[in-house]
């Protein structure tokens, strides 16, 4: 059964130094508190995983938190580039960053095989593509059965994801709802797993079209209300806008950044959550 914890307890046990980590929600639901909780206990080495990287990860990246991110598409929505991205990969500052590129669908794919128990998954969508020049990730394969040559990637089995979720019951057993990505199978994937919750409830009732997380694939929980701001929660808060737009300026000059995070992260009170 999933342990209900304090995020700050949560990260300090499940994320180590050199792990390969993985905070997914497309747009919605995305774990910004848990990656800030990540930079606040400095961590380092890690390879970052994520099909649609934006502000959390720009803000890990500078932080130095990064060694190599794994991605699919990388900016900031509606407004532009991530700056501190940018400048690891052209300066390597504050540490060089390595890139390995995919498409949304490899991406997918590689976690559907990591949460099957598969060594890899086979798609179409790279044949005619120069990615496999690029990405060594991208292999040709030979169908056994019709000879046709199609491509071949790796499963993804990050050490630990973390997503953000509505809610989940005492017993860990965690509900989400809205626009879903790829969370249940980044968590299935996983060796560990931590979910950020809005709330955690006696009982979790229906919703239409809502995803359970059951408990046994759940290492941790952490209440950890408006854990997805700035972007959104269906039924609990709305996208704010104005803090993508005035991410912008902060992350395209290194000391403006480094004066965010000392006053927004390093010197902000830990997100403790709330305990049952």
């Amino acid at each position: 059964m999933a342990r209900i914890m304090s995020l700050a307890e949560a990260v300090a046990e499940l994320v180590h130094d050199g792990d390969t980590v993985a905070l997914e929600g497309f747009t919605h639901l995305i774990p910004v508190a848990a990656g800030q909780e990540i930079i606040r206990q400095r961590r380092r080495d890690l390879t970052l995983v994520r099909m649609t990287p934006d502000i959390v990860y720009d803000q890990m990246i500078g932080a130095g938190c990064a060694r190599k991110l794994i991605f699919s598409w990388g900016g900031n929505p509606g407004v532009g580039s991530l700056h501190r991205f940018r400048d690891a990969v052209q300066h390597s500052w504050p540490v060089p960053l390595e890139i390995e590129e995919h498409s949304h669908a490899g991406m997918a794919n590689r976690y559907v095989a990591g949460a099957s128990g598969l060594p890899f998954a086979v798609l179409r969508g790279y044949v005619g593509t120069d990615l496999p020049t690029v990405t060594d990730t991208v292999k040709p394969i030979t169908c056994p059965f019709t000879g046709e040559e199609l491509m071949a990637v790796p499963a993804l089995n990050p050490d630990v994801s973390i997503v953000h979720a509505q809610r989940a019951d005492r017993k860990g057993n965690v509900q989400l709802w809205g626009l879903v990505g790829v969370q249940k199978e980044a968590v299935l994937a996983a060796k560990r797993s931590l979910i950020t919750v809005e709330e955690i409830v006696d009982e979790l009732t229906p919703v239409p079209g809502a995803i359970v997380l059951p408990s046994w694939a759940v290492t941790a929980v952490a209440a950890v209300p408006g854990g997805a701001h700035p972007s959104y929660a269906q039924g609990y808060s709305e996208r704010d806008n104005a803090y993508y737009t005035a991410w912008d300026p902060i992350g395209r000059d290194r000391a403006e950044f480094t004066r965010w995070l000392d006053e927004h992260v390093y010197a902000a009170p830990e997100r403790i959550g709330v305990r049952p």
